[in-house]
């Protein structure tokens, strides 16, 4: 398991990873295929939709909102998430934008 993501999400948290390196190096070692910086622009959004793979990600700057069916979480820096393959949920970013380091795992049929 990530030791950045845990065995528990968060919504905010003061503790981030030292580097993208740290991240990326720790996601390798747990099993993930792909580690990314994502940049999302101010004010974006991204509609219902679904991944073909596992993601496990933590927000480095700025701000988002994660939904899934009728249950939003608001992250902020240091928060973090995982979301199953196949999961339906959508995105919204605040008025800065947001930088997301996410860790892809596929999913194998």
């Amino acid at each position: 398991m990530n030791q950045y993501i845990g065995d528990a999400m968060r919504d905010s948290s003061e503790s981030l990873p030292e580097s993208f390196e740290d991240f990326r190096d720790e996601a390798l070692r747990c099993g993930s295929d792909e580690v990314l910086v994502r940049e999302w622009a101010p004010d974006s959004t991204a509609p219902i939709h679904t991944h073909p793979f596992d993601a496990e990600a933590v927000v480095v700057r700025g701000e988002m909102w994660l939904t899934q069916g009728a249950h939003a979480r608001h992250l902020r820096q240091g928060g973090t998430f995982r979301l199953s393959a196949g999961v339906s949920h959508s995105e919204r970013y605040g008025a800065e934008g947001a930088t997301l380091w996410v860790a892809r795992r596929q999913v194998t049929a």
